[in-house]
Order: C-alpha cells, then structure tokens, then sequence
C-alpha cells in the first residue's frame, strides 16, 4: 500500500465511499517540501512545468492508492482535474493536463483514462504552479 501525501491543513489526503476513492487537491509537494514554485507562464521553463504537472498526479494517484484494499486496483479514473496557476497569456492548460493523464496512463494503463478538466488560476496554496486531483474507481 503506498501512502498518502501528508496533508497540508485541516483535511485528510483522500475518502473512499464504496468504490468510489476521491482526493484531495494534490500540488507537486514531495515529502510534503515544496519543489517548484511560481506560476507557469511566467516563471517556469517547459521542464519545471511538466514536472510538477507529473509530480502532482502522482500524489493525487498516491492517495487513491493509500485508500485501496489489499489485493484491489483501480478499474476507472472517473474525474481528472488539473488546476494550474498561470499567467494571462497562457492557454495551453490542454497540453499540461496531458501530462497529467500520461503521468495516470503509465500508472494504471487503460483505466486511467477518465473525464478531465484543466483549468487556469491566478493563484494555489503555498505558491505551487499545479493542482490535481482525482475520482476513482476501485475494484471489487
């Protein structure tokens, strides 16, 4: 069983109802240490981008995990939401969530691939320039 990211307030990582695991917003903490700061479009290249794109969904895939049974996988990511903190400018939030649902696919193969959402913000907690969190499905 992997565990979960420590969280970083008043909330646990990830809840589970039946077969549904749903997390919490996961940014591209590892250890629950910051690694990239900023806002995409302004201050991180292509390859801190898609790092802490990567880096988040694993987190996010991480708590779903840390809320499975032994012996149980995930059959469907239902809900994929990336929110990323971004300038004005920036409008390719489509291509940053395709890390996202790469970074997913890699980790549970066909059953990753779910509805998804990206969406650009001014701002996230503690400076990070990416926030993913999941719907899953876990096995009976």
């Amino acid at each position: 069983m992997t565990d979960a990211p420590p969280p970083q307030g008043d909330y646990v990582p990830a809840a589970r109802h039946g077969r549904f695991v749903f997390t919490a917003g996961m940014t591209s903490r590892m250890r629950g240490k910051a690694t990239l700061l900023g806002t995409i479009g302004d201050d991180l290249d292509e390859y801190e981008r898609r790092r802490a794109v990567r880096i988040a969904a694993q987190n996010a895939a991480d708590a779903v995990t840390s809320m499975l049974e032994p012996g149980e996988t995930v059959t469907a990511l239902m809900r994929l939401t990336v929110y990323l903190a971004c300038a004005k400018e920036f409008t390719r939030h489509s291509v940053l969530a395709d890390e996202a649902s790469s970074c997913l696919r890699e980790r549970w193969s066909d059953a990753a691939v779910g509805a998804r959402t990206a969406i650009g913000v001014s701002s996230l907690p503690g400076g990070q320039p990416v926030e993913v969190e999941l719907v899953a499905i876990a096995s009976e």
